[in-house]
């Protein structure tokens, strides 16, 4: 009990820095109060917050703890994965090397990666690097993730096998969130500059704005130190969980950065791409990365929260207007990091949220920012609204609970656990295999060996996924062996239900021995 009443004290703590009262009318006390509450409300291990305006960051805050069951605070310096924020500073760099003569938004993918194909070989002939960065190349929303998710494979093996990434759309007629297309362009940084992206995003981009402590590998936290634990969440409770290599994908992803350093970046994009008397972008490139390039619809028959009359994705950066003003955004998923960056450029205003827990007010933190430096009216308590919507969503979430209804007992399976071990391959991933090992199945994927699992009869024949490791993004999951007439073993299907790693996507099929 006296380690729980710690634990719930600490969380109300807050390491807050007020920068600038004067340079703003903003209450920035009681925005500081509304963020202690709302880190204690959403039970997120920790939040660090840091708002710009007007090329200085007037606002940082940080909440609860680096790491549920220790006593550590997060400051503006803390370190957390900033995830798919890192797409802007990928777009930054390509349009750096458009300036440089070295490459052109209309260059096609195949003219640096020749070996780039898709599902389609004219659309593989025609994707031009202005597609891969805007999404509009044809595949579905994380489609192709569950290639690269924690495996060990190069960028080139991961690219080499997007062409089994089934369609969605046709090629620019949709939107469809692609991870695979940034490692796509992260390749083409490498081979046009003969540096890897992390080097580029170091020489071009960190060094200049100063951003000393912001890396592109998880290798580097400890010398960094200071540090947030990701934290995976299961019934309702917070766990800690390893940090996860991003590195050779950095392109869709791998930036590790602080409320400090992203601010400095927010500034740069305020100041369309200057620091200091130096102009990093030219006033074409700045345009043409905030050029909506591929358009969502937007329901103008029914008001909204913002009056928002459009958005679609530019180049690494969402865009819509937000209360009448263009908002440039973009957030981050990783394993226990949720993240978001928001800028305001006619005020010249910036929000940065960074989060180490699945359940997270990033959306809630940042409109109550905005809200109050818009001095938008009536004052919405968008922690409380949103909050109440999430856990709603998360009641109706019944795809588990379902399926483990569903279950079957008392049933046997058609086929021994000896002819269900062999090999299999999936040709958008590679060897999957299965062994007998102590009278237990047991599951290894070629080039992920964090994704090993044993296999538990579910019910005739389809069996239980039980992971070695917690994972942020699934838990329950199964797999079913299929038959010809003579129930031989044919293939197996996934059946890993989450919104994010499509397992279903393997198809594995079984190989000779």
């Amino acid at each position: 009990m006296k380690k729980l009443l710690l634990l719930f004290t600490v969380l109300l703590i807050s390491t807050t820095n007020i920068l600038s009262q004067t340079d703003t009318t903003v209450d920035l006390k009681k925005l500081d109060e509304y963020y202690a509450k709302m880190t204690k409300d959403w039970d997120i291990p920790s939040v660090s917050i840091g708002i710009v305006k007007d090329r200085q960051l007037v606002f940082s805050g940080s909440y609860g703890v680096k790491e549920k069951g220790k006593n550590e605070k997060p400051d503006e310096n803390t370190l957390y994965a900033i995830a798919s924020n890192s797409k802007a500073f990928t777009a930054t760099i390509i349009g750096m090397l458009v300036q440089e003569g070295k490459l052109n938004w209309e260059d096609k993918v195949k003219k640096h990666l020749p070996y780039f194909a898709l599902y389609d070989p004219w659309v593989s002939n025609e994707v031009t690097i202005r597609d891969i960065l805007s999404h509009r190349v044809g595949l579905g929303t994380f489609s192709g993730d569950v290639i690269w998710y924690k495996a060990n494979l190069t960028s080139e093996e991961i690219i080499k096998r997007v062409k089994y990434i089934p369609k969605a759309h046709d090629f620019r007629s949709g939107f469809g969130y692609s991870n695979v297309m940034y490692i796509t362009a992260g390749e083409i940084i490498k081979k046009v500059t003969g540096k890897s992206w992390g080097q580029n995003v170091q020489e071009r981009i960190l060094d200049p704005l100063g951003m000393d402590r912001t890396i592109t590998s998880y290798k580097k936290l400890d010398i960094k130190k200071n540090y947030a634990t990701p934290h995976g969440r299961e019934k309702d409770i917070n766990i800690p969980i390893d940090w996860v290599d991003w590195e050779e994908i950095g392109a869709m992803g791998g930036i590790i950065s602080s409320v400090k350093d992203v601010s400095k970046w927010m500034i740069f994009n305020l100041n369309n791409g200057r620091v200091g008397k130096d102009t990093l972008l030219t006033k074409n490139t700045r345009n043409i990365i905030w050029t909506p390039h591929n358009n969502y619809t937007v329901d103008h028959t029914s008001k909204n929260d913002f009056n928002k009359h459009f958005s679609g994705y530019g180049l690494g950066w969402g865009l819509s207007d937000y209360r009448g003003k263009l908002k440039a955004s973009h957030t981050g998923g990783f394993d226990g990091m949720i993240t978001a960056v928001t800028l305001i450029p006619d005020e010249n205003l910036g929000v940065v949220v960074l989060t180490n827990g699945m359940k997270s007010p990033i959306t809630a933190a940042t409109y109550y920012a905005l809200d109050q430096f818009l001095d938008a009216k009536p004052v919405t308590n968008w922690s409380s609204k949103l909050l109440e919507k999430t856990n709603n969503n998360n009641k109706k979430d019944t795809c588990i609970s379902e399926r483990k209804e569903k279950r079957v007992l008392n049933t046997k399976p058609s086929v021994t656990p000896t002819q269900i071990a062999g090999n299999y391959k999936s040709d958008i991933y590679g060897e999957i295999k299965i062994s007998l090992e102590k009278d237990q199945l047991r599951i290894k994927f070629e080039h992920t060996p964090d994704l090993s699992a044993t296999l538990k009869h579910w019910h005739h024949d389809v069996w239980e996924i039980v992971w070695d490791q917690k994972h942020a993004w699934f838990s329950f999951g199964t797999v079913k062996f299929n038959t010809d007439n003579n129930l031989n073993i044919k293939s197996m299907d996934f059946d890993v239900p989450n919104n994010d790693i499509f397992f279903e996507e393997l198809k594995p099929y079984r190989v000779s021995e």
